[in-house]
């Protein structure tokens, strides 16, 4: 089932999101849930705090990314197969000089901007199965990670940019909040007024 993604401006983007058990009510319908909406919106990644749930999951596939052919035949085969799901993760160390990419999120429809980034990180999580892994990611395979577990901590990529930027796009923003867009995909506004 296709989910409505939470626009910015929703107070759940802003909650650091706890984590869950096996136990989760309706977790294998959750998870393909999100994995549906994530390939309706064209996305890469999707976190929970982006359907209205507070909680430590994400799911990414950034298999897209294989295509591109900017990217170095190393990123492009690791990213090929890097579709996995992710429940209560933590970064246990991020290293290397910080480097830029264009980054976008179905939350913040039409907004793209360089973030910072580390290169590398090494993280542990546990997967659908419950299963712990820990393993470290490199180049656009940690990015995507990281802007989606910035998703379970409550930040935003926009919350990277600097001052200046922040002021160019804080009208974008707030239309974004407001509803004041057209996405390709279901959204959920939270200051759209009723009754439109």
């Amino acid at each position: 089932m296709i989910l409505p993604i939470v626009a910015y401006g929703d107070p759940v983007l802003r909650k650091v999101a706890t984590d869950i058990d096996a136990d989760y009510p309706g977790l294998e319908t959750l998870i393909s849930n999100m994995k549906e909406t994530m390939y309706n919106a064209s996305g890469v990644g999707l976190a929970a705090p982006q359907i209205g749930k507070a909680i430590r999951l994400f799911v990414i596939d950034a298999s897209p990314f294989a295509e591109d052919e900017d990217l170095s035949e190393k990123d492009r085969e690791a990213l090929k197969n890097f579709n996995r799901v992710f429940i209560n993760a933590k970064i246990l160390e991020e290293e290397g000089d910080e480097w830029v990419f264009n980054e976008g999120c179905l939350s913040i429809p039409d907004v793209r901007e360089d973030v910072f980034r580390q290169p590398k990180i090494t993280i542990e999580y546990q997967d659908e199965d419950f299963k712990t892994h820990t393993e470290t990611l490199d180049g656009l395979a940690a990015r995507v990670f990281q802007h989606e577990y910035d998703h379970i901590d409550g930040i935003l990529f926009t919350d990277k940019l600097s001052t200046l930027k922040k002021r160019l796009i804080k009208k974008k923003l707030e239309n974004i909040s407001k509803g004041k867009i057209r996405a390709d995909y279901r959204m959920r506004f939270p200051n759209a007024k009723k009754g439109k």
